[in-house]
C-alpha cells in the first residue's frame, strides 16, 4: 500500500513537540511523492508546516481511527508506535479513569494517587475463574493466569512487578498476594493466607522509607515464593530480598524520612512499654531529622505502630521478642545522637565525652558495657603477622565507624526479621508448586547516581534481556501455531551492556578487585575503568568535566554515576572489635543477631516442630564463616540477581510495569515527559517495536468476517468463512505481504487494520451519504407536498370565502326584496283591514238595526202562538177527559155483563167430577210454589217489620227532640224577654268601658313605645351577643380543627413511626436471618473440613490388629446428636459438651472445639438477639392495642366467676380421667395375669363385660358427640345473636353532640352534668359488683348441684351398663332429654323475672357444654388409645390361647365341650403408622435415602412420599413412646441426608429433590406437633394423628437448619451451572443478529459474541431455568420456596452480567445495551409463562435494566443528565459512573462521552447515600424461609411401592 493512499487530506498524524512530547495535526491536502512540506492543521485550528527528512524520506506517524483510542490492548491499535501508545494510556487514565493496560503480555498500571474501590473481595471473586482477555485489564487478571497456568501446565509461575519509585509496585505485588490468598485458601489449620498478607506491614515498616517520589517507598527488592499443594492452596510462603539501602539509616537526602519503623517508635513513645527506651521527638533524633520532614501528611505513626504489632504477633513473634526488636531499634537512634569529639592537641585522636547520655542509654538497652564501646567507637585494632596494634581515629573516622555500626545492626535486625517471617510462612505441608512475586526496583537515574543506582539499573539490565527473549519467544510461539512462515525480527539485545558489568574485568570485578588492595580508592578504581573500558566499549563513556564519574548507555538511558563512596558501600566495612561487644550483650535478641555457631532460638513459643524448608537469602547474615563474610557486597548482589534470573527463567514470567504518571502526586494527573521516559525504561516500547516488526495485527475469520461483511458483496459470500476473508483480503489489499492467513486467524501488519478501518468507515460514509440522500429527498418532497397542499388548502379558504361573500350578497338582495314585499303587503293589508273594519261596523250597525226589529217581531209572533197553544191545549184535555170517562163507563157495563154471565157457566162446571179430576192435576207442585212465595214473602214481611220498628223508633226520636227543641226555645223566649231589660244598663256600661278603653290604649301605645326603644336596645345587645358567640364558635371550630389536625398529625407519626420500626424491625430481622443462615453455612464449612480430615485421618491411620471398628454410622449418629444437643444447649451445659467432646479422643486432633464452641455461643447469642428482636416486635403490637385491652380487662374480670367454675370441672373431669384410667389399668393387670388364663378368654364373662362396656361407652360419646354438636350450633347463633344486641345496645357518646353547644355556658353545664353521671355511674358499678358478687354465689350453688347432677349421672351410667345394648342408648337419651327438660324449665322459672340473668345463664351453659365437648374429644381419643391398646392385649392372649391348646392333646380337645367364641371383624382402619424393628433402621436409612434414585420417586409417584414415610415411622416410635427409637431415627436420617448430599453435592435433581422432602418433613413434624397454630387447616382425622407423647420442637429447628444447609447447597449447584452460561449467554452472545460490531482486538483475545459450536446462548439459559423449574416441581416443592429459589436464580444472573459489563469496555456501547434489554425481556417473559411474576425476580434485574438504559440514553446535555440520574436509582454513583466512562462507540458515528457531562453526573449523584462498592455481591444468599404448608394428604391412604424395597415396614 503506497504512503499517498493513507497520507490523504484529513488524514491525521503525530508530530513532536517539546511540551506534549507529541501533538496532534491534520492534513490540509494530500501528500504526493517528493514533497518536502507536509501542510498541517492542529487542533488549536492553527495551520503549520511539517518539513520532511531529505535524507531518510521518514513521514510523520498516523494517528489511529477514534474507535481503536481507548483499547484496553496496545497491541490492538493498528498503529503501533510510540505517539499512539502514549495517546492511548492518557485516554484512558485521563478520561476513562482506567489505571490498567494490556501491551501485548505486560500489564501496564499508572498510578492513580488515589484510592480506588476496584480491590475489593467482589472484584476478586468476579475475575476468578476468567480467562485473561475476558475482563478488563487489572492485576487480579495477571494474579488469575499465573494461577490458573499454575493449575493447568502444573508449572511454577512468577509475577515481575518492576517502576519506578513512586509508581505503584509494592501495592500491586501486595494486590496480587491478596489476590492468590483470597482464591485459594489455606490448607493447614493455621491461616497461612493471613500470615502471608500480615507480613506486608511489617516489611513495609521496616524496609520502606519516604522518598521526594513516593511516600511509601521500598528500599529493598523482594521475591516471594508462595507455595501451593496439590489442591492448589496455599500451604506457606518464603521471601527473599535483596540489597536493602542500608544507607539510610545514616543518612537521608532534603524532604525525606528514614525507615519507617523508627517513626512508628517515636510516636509511641508515650505507651508504657516503651517508657525505658526514653525515646523523644523524631525531631531530636540525628537519624530521622535528617531529611527535616519527619511527618507524612495523613499518616499516624503511632496507628501504624499497633498494625506492625499485631502483624507480629500474628506470625508468631512473641511480646518478649517484639521488646527485643524495639529495644535494638532504641539503640540505633540513641547512638546516632552520640557526640564524638577531636581532641585539640592531636587532630588524629578522637574522644567521647564521659557520661554520654545517649551513649549510657544505648549501652542499657542492648546489655552491653559502657566503657568498652565508648573505647572502640573511637579506636581500632590492627593485626600484623606478630604484634596487635589499638589505634585512635580521627573523628570523621570515627563517625562513619558509628554510622557503619548502626547500618550493621539495622542490616541484622533486617535480616533477622525476614529469616523469622519466612519461619511463620514455612509450610508444614509438602509444597506441590509456587507463584513467585517480585517486587523490584525500577531503573533509576538521578543528579547524583551512586553504588545503589548502579546495582539497581544492573539487575533492570538482566530482567529486561529476560524480558526481551520471552517476548520473542511468545512471537515465536505464535507464528509456529499458526503455520506462519517465520522471519527473524531484530531487536534490542542489551547483553553487551550486562557483559560490561559483570564480565571478567567487567565493572564489578574491577571493583571487587580495587577493595582489596591496601591503599585502594575511589580514584584509582576510576583510572582503572577508564584505562579498561573507554575506547573499548561503545556502553562506556566518560564526562568531560569529570575524573571521578563514568557513564553507561543503558536499554533505556544514559546514566552518569559518581565513583565517590563506591568502595565503602562495596566494603560494607564494621570493625569487629565492636562487633566483638556487641555479641558480649546480655540481650537475647542481640546475642541471636551476632554469636556465631549458635542455633536461633524460635520466636514463637510452644510451636510444634515442622519440616524446615530451604530459606534462600540474597544476602548471608553475619553469622556465615569467615571466607563468606570476606565477599564484598556487589559480589553478593551478582550471586543473588544470577539465582533470582535462574528462579525466573525455570518458571512463566508475567510482566507487571508500574507508571508514575507525574512526580507532584497529583491525583489523575498526566505528564507526558515522564510518562515517555517511563515507557521507555520499562520496556513497553520494545514489545511494541517488536509487536510492529512483526503482525502485530490479529483477527479470526469468523471475527474478520463479522467486522468486514459491509466491504464485501453478496456473490463474495461463500459457505466457506475462511476462503470468503481470502478472497475479500486479496482484492481489498494488493501487497500479499501486508498479511498473512494462519490455521485460525488472519495476521496483519501494522496500518493494515487501520487501512481496512478507512475502507469500511468510507463503505459506510458512502451508504450514509446514501441513506442521508434518500432521507433529505423524502424529507424535501415531504416538505414540498405539505406546501403543496397547504397553498392547494389556501387556495379552498380564499375561494371558499369569495362564494362566501357573494353568496351572502345574494341573500342579502333576496331578503330585501323579501322585505320589501312584505313591508308593501303589510302597507296594503292594513289599509285593507282598516276598509274592512269601517264596512264591518257600518254593516253591523245596520244589520243589528234589523235584526233588532226582526227579533221584536218574531218575540210577539212567538207570544202569542204560546198564548194560543195554552188555551188550545186546555180545551183538547178537557174534551178529551170528558170523552175518557164515558168509555171506561161503558167498558164496565159491558164487561160486569160478560162476567155475570161466566160465573153462571164456572158454577155449572163445579158442580161436576171431572172438573175437580182436572183441576187438581199439578196442584201439588203449585202447592209448593205457593209455599215457597209464602215464605219469600213472609221474610219480607218480618223485613218490613223490622225496618217498621226501626223507623217508629227513629220517630219517636226525632219527636222526642222536637218536643225538647219546643221545650229550650220557650225557655230562651223567657230568658230573652228578661235579657231585653238588662239591655239598657249594659248600653251604659259600654259607655263607661268605652272611656277606659281610650285610656287603656293610650296607656298602651306608650308601653309599646318604650317596649320598642327596650327592643332595639335589646337586640342591638343581642346582636352584639351573637358576633361574640360566632366569634367563639369560630375559635373553637379552629381549635377543634387544629387539636383533630394535631392528633391526626400525632397519629400518622406514631404510624408513619411504628411503620418505620417495624420495617426496621422486618430488615434487621432479615438481617439476623442472613447472619444466622450464613453463620450455619460456616458451621457446616467447618462440619465438612473436619469430615474430610477425619477421613484422611481414618486413611492415614493403621488399625490395630483385633481392633474392632465402631460402625461409621454410629459414629455419625454420635456426631449428630452431639450437634443437636449443643445447638440446644445453654451456657450452662458447656461442661456437659466439654464430657461429650471427651467421648471421642480420636477427634481431638482435628476438631478446633474452642472455635466451635465459639462459633456455638455465637449462634446462641444470634438466637437471643432474634428472640430479643421479636420481643420488642410484640412489644410494639401490644402497645397498639394497650387500649382495647384495658376495656377488654374489665369484662375479664365478671368473667372469673365462670373461669372458677371451669376449672373446677376441669379438675373434677381430669379426676374422673384418672379413675377410669386407674381402673382400666386393673383391667388389664386382671387380664395379664398368667394365673387365670381360662378368665381372660376371648369367651370368659370377664371378656364379654368388658367389650361390652367399652361398646357401650364408646356408643355414649358418640351420642354425646351428636348432642354437643346441636348445642355447639344453638350455641353459635346464640352468640352471634347476643353480639348483634350489644352492639346495637351499647351506648356511645358521638363528638357531634358537644359540638352542637352554643357557648361556654352550656359546655360547663354539661361538664357537671358529666360530673354527676360518673357518680351515679360510681353508684352503679358498685351495685352491680353486689349484684356480681351474689350471682357468684348463687354459681357456687349451681357448681354443688352440678356435682350432685354428676353423682346421679355415674349411677345413670351404672345402671345402663347392665341394659342390653339397644335400651342403654334409648334410656340415656330419654334421661337426657328429661334432665335437660327440666334444668330449662327450672332456670326459666328462676329468672323468669329477670332475662339479662337468663341470658348470662344461657351463654355460660354453652360455654360449659363447648368445655365438655371439649374434654369429650380428649376423652374420645383416650378411649380409642386404650381401644387399641385392649386390641394389643387380645391379640397377646389369643397368642397365649393358641399356645395353651397346642399342648393339649387330641383327645382332650375331642371330650373338652365346645363354648361359643366371639369372631371380631378384622380391622381395616389404618392409622397412618408405619412399624418397623430396631435392626431394620440402618436398611430403611440405605433404601429410603441413600439408594434412593429421585427421578422415579418424582415421576411415578406422589412428591415427598420418603418425608411421608420416615414421619410415619416417627410416629409409631411416638405412638409406642420410645423416645431411643425418636432419637435415633431422627438422628440417622438427617445423617443419611447429610451424607448422600455430600456424596453427591453437585447433583441439582438430588439437591433439589432432598430440599423438598426436608421441608415436606419439617411441615409435618408441625402439622402433626399438636400445637394449635398448624392445625388450623387439618381435618380431624389428621388431629387424630398428632403426636401424643414427645415435643419434637428441638429437632424441628435442627431439621430446619439443615434445610438452611441444603437450600445453600442447591444455590451453590444452581450458581456452578449458571456461571458459564451467563457472560456468554447474556452479554456476549448476539440475540439480535447484526446489531453490535466487533472492534479490532489485540494479543489479549476476547471470546466471539458469534455463537460458536459449544457456546451458551440465551436460550441455553431458559432451557436451564426450565429444567430447574420442572424439576422442583416435580419434586413437589413448595410454591414460596420455588419463588425464592427462582429470586436467588435471577439474582444470580443480574449481579454476574452486571458485574462482567462493569468489567468489560468492549461490553459498554449502544448496541450492546440493546442486546442486554432484549435478552431481559426474554427472562420477563419466562417468568410470565411460569407465573412467577410476583416473586421479586425482575427486581433483582433492575440494576441490570437500568444499566442497559444508560448505554442506550443521550449523554450530552444537563437535561439528559438529569434523565440520567432519575432513571438510575438501582444503581450506585460508582456503577454509573463506571458505565459512562467505559462506553466505548462501536461506530465511528457514534460519540464518546465527555468528561464535563461524568462531572455533571458526579455533582448531581454527590448527595446520594448509597455504597462506593462498585460490583454487586454475587455470592449473595437472600435469607430463606420456609412458610407452613400443611399437606391434605391422609396419612392411612399413603401406599408404599414395591419398588423402594421397603417390605419390612408394616403398616399400623
Amino acid at each position: 500500500m503506497a504512503a499517498s493512499e493513507l497520507f490523504t487530506k484529513f488524514a491525521r498524524v503525530w508530530i513532536p513537540d517539546t511540551v506534549d512530547v507529541w501533538k496532534s495535526a491534520e492534513l490540509l491536502k494530500d501528500y504526493k511523492l517528493g514533497d518536502t512540506v507536509l501542510h498541517l492543521k492542529l487542533e488549536d485550528e492553527q495551520e503549520t508546516q511539517y518539513r520532511i527528512d531529505s535524507k531518510t524520506k521518514e513521514l510523520p506517524p498516523l494517528r489511529n481511527p477514534d474507535i481503536l483510542v481507548g483499547e484496553n490492548d496496545l497491541t490492538a491499535l493498528s498503529y503501533l508506535h510510540e505517539p499512539a501508545v502514549l495517546h492511548n494510556l492518557k485516554v484512558r487514565f485521563m478520561d476513562s479513569k482506567l489505571i490498567y493496560t494490556y501491551c501485548g503480555i505486560v500489564l501496564v498500571a499508572i498510578n492513580p494517587y488515589e484510592q480506588l474501590p476496584i480491590y475489593g473481595e467482589d472484584i476478586i471473586n468476579a475475575y476468578s475463574g476468567q480467562n485473561m482477555g475476558d475482563m478488563d485489564p487489572h492485576i487480579f487478571a495477571v494474579a488469575e493466569e499465573a494461577y490458573k497456568q499454575m493449575a493447568r501446565d502444573e508449572r511454577n509461575q512468577s509475577i515481575i512487578v518492576s517502576g519506578e519509585s513512586g509508581a505503584g509496585k509494592t501495592v500491586s505485588a501486595k494486590y496480587a498476594m491478596r489476590y492468590f490468598a483470597t482464591v485459594s485458601g489455606s490448607a493447614s489449620e493455621t491461616n497461612v493466607e493471613e500470615k502471608v498478607l500480615a507480613s506486608n506491614p511489617i516489611m513495609e515498616s521496616i524496609g520502606n522509607a519516604k522518598t521526594t517520589r513516593n511516600d511509601n517507598s521500598s528500599r529493598f527488592g523482594k521475591y516471594i515464593e508462595i507455595g501451593f499443594d496439590k489442591k492448589y492452596r496455599i500451604t506457606g510462603a518464603n521471601m527473599r530480598t535483596y540489597l536493602l539501602e542500608k544507607s539510610r539509616v545514616v543518612f537521608q537526602a532534603e524532604d525525606e524520612r528514614n525507615y519507617h519503623i523508627l517513626y512508628q517508635l517515636c510516636a509511641s513513645k508515650h505507651l508504657p512499654e516503651f517508657k525505658e527506651l526514653r525515646l523523644n521527638h523524631a525531631q531530636n533524633f540525628n537519624y530521622t531529622n535528617l531529611g527535616g520532614n519527619p511527618v507524612i501528611e495523613g499518616i499516624d505513626d503511632a496507628k501504624e505502630m499497633l498494625n506492625t504489632r499485631q502483624a507480629c504477633s500474628l506470625l508468631g513473634i512473641n511480646e518478649s521478642y517484639q521488646m527485643g526488636i524495639f529495644h535494638v531499634l532504641g539503640a540505633i537512634l540513641h547512638l546516632g545522637n552520640v557526640t564524638i569529639k577531636s581532641n585539640d592537641r592531636d587532630a588524629d585522636n578522637c574522644f567521647i565525652p564521659p557520661n554520654t547520655e545517649h551513649l549510657i542509654i544505648f549501652c542499657d538497652l542492648l546489655g552491653v558495657d559502657y566503657e568498652q564501646m565508648a573505647h572502640w567507637l573511637c579506636h581500632r585494632k590492627i593485626i600484623t603477622g606478630s604484634e596487635t596494634y589499638i589505634k585512635p581515629m580521627p573523628r570523621f573516622q570515627a563517625l562513619n565507624a558509628r554510622d557503619a555500626l548502626a547500618k550493621h545492626i539495622y542490616a541484622s535486625l533486617f535480616n533477622w526479621i525476614v529469616h523469622h517471617v519466612n519461619r511463620a510462612l514455612r509450610a508444614s505441608v509438602k509444597q506441590n508448586s509456587f507463584i513467585g512475586v517480585l517486587d523490584i526496583y525500577g531503573f533509576e537515574t538521578f543528579e547524583v547516581n551512586s553504588f545503589e543506582q548502579f546495582c539497581i539499573n544492573y539487575a533492570n539490565e538482566k530482567l529486561q534481556q529476560q524480558f526481551n527473549m520471552h517476548v520473542f519467544k511468545l512471537e515465536q510461539e505464535e507464528y509456529m501455531k499458526e503455520q506462519i512462515p517465520w522471519t527473524l525480527i531484530d531487536f534490542y539485545d542489551n547483553q553487551p551492556c550486562i557483559n560490561l558489568i559483570e564480565a571478567k574485568l567487567g565493572i564489578l570485578d574491577l571493583l571487587d578487585e580495587e577493595c582489596k588492595m591496601p591503599k585502594g580508592s575511589d580514584d584509582t578504581w576510576a583510572q582503572k575503568l577508564y584505562n579498561t573500558h573507554l575506547n573499548k566499549s561503545a556502553l562506556f563513556h566518560k564526562p568531560r568535566m569529570s575524573n571521578r564519574a563514568f557513564i553507561i548507555q543503558h536499554f533505556a538511558d544514559q546514566v552518569e554515576y559518581q565513583c565517590e563512596g563506591f568502595l565503602e558501600k562495596n566494603k560494607d566495612t564494621v570493625y569487629e572489635e565492636q562487633i566483638i561487644v556487641l555479641k558480649a550483650s546480655k540481650l537475647n535478641l542481640l546475642a541471636e543477631l551476632f554469636n556465631e555457631g549458635k542455633q536461633v532460638s524460635s520466636p514463637t513459643e510452644g510451636r510444634p516442630p515442622v519440616a524446615r524448608a530451604t530459606v534462600k537469602s540474597a544476602k548471608p547474615r553475619a553469622l556465615q564463616p569467615s571466607k563468606e563474610h570476606k565477599k564484598s557486597v556487589g559480589h553478593q548482589f551478582r550471586n543473588s540477581l544470577h539465582l533470582l534470573m535462574e528462579t525466573l527463567n525455570a518458571t512463566t514470567p508475567h510482566y507487571v510495569r508500574c507508571i508514575k504518571p507525574n512526580d507532584d502526586k497529583f491525583a489523575f494527573t498526566f505528564d507526558p515527559k515522564r510518562a515517555v521516559q517511563q515507557l521507555r525504561a520499562c520496556g513497553v516500547l520494545e514489545t511494541i517495536r517488536i509487536s510492529a516488526a512483526g503482525f502485530p495485527s490479529r483477527w479470526t475469520y469468523q471475527e474478520f468476517f463479522n467486522r468486514y461483511r459491509v466491504l464485501m458483496k453478496q456473490k463474495d459470500v461463500l459457505s466457506d468463512k475462511k476462503l470468503t476473508c481470502k478472497n475479500v483480503l486479496e482484492k481489498l489489499v494488493k501487497d500479499q505481504d501486508k498479511y498473512q492467513f494462519g490455521k485460525t486467524k488472519i495476521f496483519f501488519r501494522a496500518g493494515q487494520v487501520a487501512y481496512l478501518e478507512k475502507l469500511r468507515a468510507d463503505k459506510l460514509r458512502v451508504a450514509c451519504i446514501r441513506i442521508q440522500k434518500t432521507i433529505r429527498s423524502w424529507l424535501q418532497r415531504k416538505k414540498y407536498l405539505r406546501m403543496r397542499s397547504a397553498a392547494i388548502t389556501i387556495q379552498r379558504y380564499v375561494r371558499g370565502y369569495q362564494a362566501r361573500c357573494y353568496a351572502q350578497f345574494l341573500r342579502r338582495t333576496r331578503a330585501a326584496i323579501l322585505i320589501q314585499k312584505f313591508q308593501r303587503m303589510y302597507a296594503a293589508r292594513q289599509k285593507f283591514l282598516r276598509i274592512l273594519s269601517a264596512t264591518l261596523v257600518i254593516q253591523s250597525f245596520v244589520r243589528g238595526f234589523r235584526g233588532r226589529r226582526r227579533f221584536k217581531a218574531v218575540l210577539r209572533e212567538q207570544k202569542a202562538v204560546i198564548l194560543q197553544k195554552h188555551l188550545r191545549g186546555w180545551m183538547a184535555r178537557r174534551r178529551y177527559s170528558r170523552t175518557h170517562h164515558a168509555i171506561v163507563y161503558l167498558q164496565c157495563c159491558f164487561r160486569r155483563m160478560m162476567a155475570k154471565r161466566e160465573l153462571k157457566k164456572l158454577k155449572i162446571e163445579a158442580r161436576s167430577v171431572e172438573h175437580y179430576k182436572t183441576l187438581n192435576i199439578g196442584m201439588e207442585n203449585k202447592i209448593v210454589q205457593l209455599q215457597c212465595k209464602v215464605n219469600g214473602q213472609t221474610k219480607e214481611i218480618k223485613s218490613l217489620l223490622e225496618k217498621l220498628v226501626s223507623l217508629e223508633t227513629t220517630y219517636t226520636n226525632e219527636t222526642e227532640k222536637l218536643r225538647t227543641e219546643v221545650d229550650r226555645l220557650r225557655i230562651s223566649e223567657g230568658s230573652a224577654k228578661v235579657s231585653s231589660n238588662k239591655i239598657t244598663c249594659l248600653m251604659e256600661e259600654i259607655a263607661i268601658l268605652r272611656k277606659e278603653l281610650e285610656e287603656t290604649q293610650a296607656h298602651k301605645k306608650r308601653l309599646e313605645e318604650s317596649a320598642d326603644k327596650y327592643k332595639q336596645e335589646t337586640d342591638l345587645v343581642v346582636f352584639q351577643l351573637k358576633e361574640w358567640n360566632a366569634l367563639l364558635k369560630k375559635e373553637k371550630e379552629d381549635l377543634n380543627l387544629r387539636i383533630q389536625e394535631q392528633v391526626k398529625e400525632i397519629t400518622e407519626s406514631m404510624e408513619r413511626q411504628n411503620k418505620e420500626e417495624t420495617k426496621q424491625l422486618q430488615i434487621d430481622l432479615n438481617d439476623e436471618r442472613s447472619r444466622y443462615q450464613s453463620l450455619l453455612n460456616e458451621f457446616c464449612k467447618l462440619e465438612e473440613r473436619y469430615d474430610n480430615m477425619k477421613e484422611e485421618i481414618s486413611l492415614v491411620s493403621i488399625t490395630k490388629p483385633g481392633h474392632r471398628r465402631t460402625d461409621s454410622t454410629h459414629s455419625s449418629n454420635e456426631s449428630e446428636y452431639t450437634y443437636s444437643s449443643l445447638l440446644s444447649s445453654e451456657p450452662g451445659e458447656s461442661e456437659d459438651v466439654t464430657r461429650r467432646t471427651e467421648e471421642f479422643p480420636d477427634q481431638k486432633g482435628t476438631l478446633d472445639m474452642s472455635l466451635f464452641l465459639k462459633l456455638q455461643k455465637r449462634v446462641t447469642e444470634l438466637e437471643q438477639e432474634k428472640l430479643a428482636l421479636q420481643e420488642e416486635l410484640d412489644g410494639k403490637e401490644e402497645q397498639a392495642l394497650r387500649s382495647k385491652k384495658e376495656v377488654e380487662d374489665q369484662q375479664l374480670k365478671a368473667r372469673g366467676a365462670e373461669l372458677e367454675y371451669e376449672s373446677l370441672k376441669r379438675q373434677e373431669l381430669e379426676s374422673e380421667n384418672k379413675k377410669l384410667k386407674n381402673e382400666l389399668n386393673e383391667l388389664h393387670r386382671a387380664l395379664t395375669e398368667k394365673g387365670a388364663p381360662q378368665a381372660t378368654a376371648p369367651g370368659s364373662p370377664a371378656y364379654k363385660v368388658l367389650l361390652d362396656h367399652l361398646n357401650a361407652a364408646t356408643e355414649e360419646l358418640e351420642v354425646r358427640k351428636e348432642e354437643v354438636l346441636i348445642l355447639r350450633s344453638q350455641l353459635v347463633s346464640q352468640k352471634e345473636a347476643m353480639a348483634c344486641k350489644e352492639t346495637m345496645t351499647e351506648p356511645t357518646i358521638f363528638l357531634e353532640d358537644v359540638r352542637k353547644m352554643k357557648d361556654q355556658g352550656e359546655i360547663t353545664q354539661t361538664f357537671l352534668g358529666l360530673k354527676e353521671t360518673n357518680r351515679l355511674l360510681e353508684t352503679q358499678l358498685q351495685g352491680q359488683k353486689k349484684i356480681y358478687e351474689n350471682e357468684l354465689e348463687g354459681l357456687r350453688g349451681e357448681v354443688q348441684n352440678l356435682k350432685e347432677e354428676i353423682n346421679r349421672q355415674q349411677q345413670l351410667l351404672a345402671q345402663n351398663l347392665q341394659l342390653p345394648p339397644e335400651a342403654r342408648i334409648e334410656a340415656s337419651l330419654q334421661h337426657e332429654i328429661t334432665r335437660l327438660t327440666n334444668e330449662n324449665l327450672y332456670y326459666e322459672e328462676l329468672y323468669a323475672d329477670d332475662p339479662m340473668k337468663y341470658q348470662f345463664y344461657r351463654i355460660s351453659l354453652y360455654k360449659r357444654i363447648i368445655d365438655l365437648m371439649e374434654q369429650l374429644e380428649k376423652q374420645d381419643k383416650t378411649v380409642r388409645k386404650l381401644k387399641k391398646q385392649l386390641k394389643v392385649f387380645a391379640k397377646k392372649i389369643g397368642e397365649l390361647e393358641v399356645s395353651q391348646t397346642e399342648n393339649i392333646s387330641p383327645a382332650q380337645l375331642a371330650d373338652e365341650p365346645i363354648r361359643p367364641v366371639n369372631i371380631p371383624r378384622k380391622e381395616k382402619d389404618f392409622q397412618g403408622m408405619l412399624e418397623y424393628k430396631k435392626d431394620d433402621e440402618l436398611k430403611l436409612i440405605k433404601n429410603l435415602i441413600l439408594e434412593l434414585k429421585p427421578r422415579g420417586v418424582a415421576v411415578n409417584l406422589i412428591p415427598g412420599l420418603p418425608a411421608y414415610i420416615l414421619f410415619m415411622c416417627v410416629r409409631h416410635a411416638d405412638y409406642i413412646n420410645d423416645d431411643q427409637r425418636v432419637r435415633s431415627l431422627l438422628t440417622s436420617t438427617i445423617n443419611g441426608i447429610k451424607k448422600i448430599l455430600k456424596k453427591r453435592s453437585d447433583d441439582f435433581e438430588i439437591v433439589s429433590f432432598w430440599l423438598s422432602n426436608t421441608c415436606r418433613f419439617l411441615h409435618c413434624l408441625k402439622q402433626y406437633s399438636g400445637e394449635e397454630a398448624f392445625m388450623k387447616h387439618n381435618t380431624p382425622r389428621q388431629n387424630d394423628h398428632c403426636l401424643r407423647n414427645f415435643d419434637l420442637a428441638e429437632y424441628r429447628q435442627v431439621i430446619s437448619d439443615l434445610a438452611i444447609q441444603i437450600y445453600q447447597q442447591l444455590t451453590k449447584v444452581m450458581e456452578n451451572i449458571l456461571q458459564p452460561m451467563i457472560v456468554s449467554g447474556m452479554l456476549e452472545h448476539e440475540t439480535i443478529q447484526g446489531v453490535s460490531g466487533l472492534k479490532p482486538t489485540g494479543l489479549r483475545k476476547r471470546t466471539s459474541s458469534v455463537a460458536d459450536e459449544g457456546t451458551y446462548t440465551l436460550d441455553s439459559i431458559v432451557r436451564q431455568l426450565n429444567n430447574f423449574h420442572s424439576t422442583m416441581c416435580q419434586h413437589g416443592m413448595d410454591p414460596e420456596l420455588i419463588k425464592q429459589i427462582v429470586k436467588q436464580m435471577f439474582y444470580i444472573i443480574g449481579s454476574v452480567t452486571l458485574n462482567n459489563l462493569l468489567l468489560r469496555k468492549d461490553m459498554c456501547s449502544w448496541s450492546k445495551g440493546m442486546q442486554i434489554r432484549y435478552n431481559v425481556s426474554q427472562l420477563e417473559e419466562w417468568l410470565r409463562d411460569k407465573n412467577l411474576q410476583a416473586c421479586g425476580a425482575k427486581e433483582t434485574l433492575e440494576p441490570l435494566i437500568q444499566a442497559a438504559q444508560l448505554l442506550q440514553v443521550k449523554k450530552k446535555t444537563d437535561e439528559d443528565a438529569e434523565a440520567i440520574c432519575s432513571m438510575c436509582g438501582a444503581l450506585t454513583t460508582a456503577q454509573i459512573v463506571k458505565v459512562l466512562n467505559l462506553y466505548t462507540p462501536v461506530n465511528e458515528f457514534e460519540e464518546r462521552v465527555t468528561a464535563s457531562f461524568i462531572r455533571t453526573i458526579q455533582v448531581r449523584l454527590q448527595n446520594r447515600k448509597d455504597s462506593p462498592q462498585l460490583l454487586m455481591d454475587a455470592k449473595h444468599i437472600f435469607p430463606v424461609t420456609f412458610p407452613f404448608n400443611a399437606s391434605s394428604l391422609a396419612l392411612e391412604s399413603i401406599q408404599i411401592p414395591s419398588s423402594m424395597n421397603l417390605g419390612f415396614l408394616l403398616r399400623v
